[in-house]
């Protein structure tokens, strides 16, 4: 074989490099596309079986004159669903993704270095770090969906042989999120600031006025609260790794908020999608798939 002007020209270390990059690559054709056939014969013969050994929950036609309760969105987008419940729609639909998306983009111009480049868990701390941004996301954000839902009350209830409109009446404010706007004595001038008459005045440019009120109590529960959650404590969790040696590099940090996301992201799917009754009413998994009387 005639060697190349390039390859002549190389070292022979840059020619013995040249030659084990050759050797190490992979064709499309028949490395990839035979393993994806095969994946793809095990799913259909997989998803073949489950339905034949399993009914699918198949209701009646559809009507378009009777929405179902509770209705709910694709199991892609329950996740998002779930967030309706807990905070403003424009703060749950449209913000939240959108931080998310430019966060999750940021992470290669924040970690950059490139040890370990393209290897999962290359770091000595990157399992740890994996396990503990995973379980504080997922018992997080579970504690915090079962505290909106006001479960934690039935839970006091049946630990204390109680009933649940025993719970005591000066910690109504801790039923739930909504209970801080509800069961909280805010002042009546508070429940509607006129910013469009004192602060906003456009009028003053010879627009028209902007008619402006403000609910500062629905304004702390809808969106000054959970944005302070979903903020402060993934930066909490950050400073207390940190200080304790578990996170020491910007890849560390980047593993557990990453392992956190994901966790929230899963908690909140399986929550929207098997623990939401109707009136989308949060179950005990032992009312699951109960019927309702």
């Amino acid at each position: 074989m005639v060697a190349t002007a390039q390859e002549t020209a190389a070292s022979p270390a840059v020619r013995a490099r040249a030659r084990r990059q050759r050797d190490e690559e992979l064709l499309v054709w028949p490395d990839l596309v035979f393993v994806e056939f095969i994946a793809a014969v095990v799913f259909t013969l997989s998803l073949t079986a489950l339905s034949i050994l399993i009914n699918a929950p198949l209701l009646d036609r559809a009507n378009a004159g009777v929405t179902p309760n509770p209705s709910k969105a694709p199991w892609y987008f329950l996740n998002l669903q779930e967030l309706l419940l807990h905070m403003h729609p424009a703060l749950a639909g449209v913000i939240v993704p959108t931080v998310a998306l430019i966060a999750l983009g940021a992470i290669p111009y924040f970690d950059r270095s490139h040890d370990g480049q393209g290897e999962w868990l290359a770091t000595p701390r990157a399992k740890l770090n994996l396990i503990i941004g995973a379980v504080v996301g997922a018992v997080g954000t579970l504690l915090l969906i079962i505290w909106d839902g006001s479960k934690h009350v039935v839970l006091w209830a049946r630990l204390t042989g109680n009933d649940v409109s025993d719970w005591p009446t000066k910690l109504n404010w801790l039923r739930s999120a909504r209970a801080l706007q509800i069961h909280i004595n805010w002042p009546e001038e508070l429940l509607s600031i006129p910013l469009g008459e004192k602060v906003l005045r456009t009028d003053l440019l010879g627009l028209p006025r902007v008619d402006l009120n403000v609910n500062l109590p629905a304004l702390i529960v809808e969106q000054a609260l959970p944005t302070a959650l979903m903020v402060g404590l993934p930066l909490l969790m950050a400073f207390i790794l940190h200080r304790q040696g578990i996170a020491r590099t910007k890849r560390d940090h980047m593993i557990a908020q990453f392992s956190g996301f994901i966790a929230v992201f899963v908690v909140l799917t399986v929550i929207g999608t098997a623990f939401r009754g109707q009136g989308m009413e949060l179950l005990w998994p032992q009312d699951v798939g109960m019927p309702v009387s």
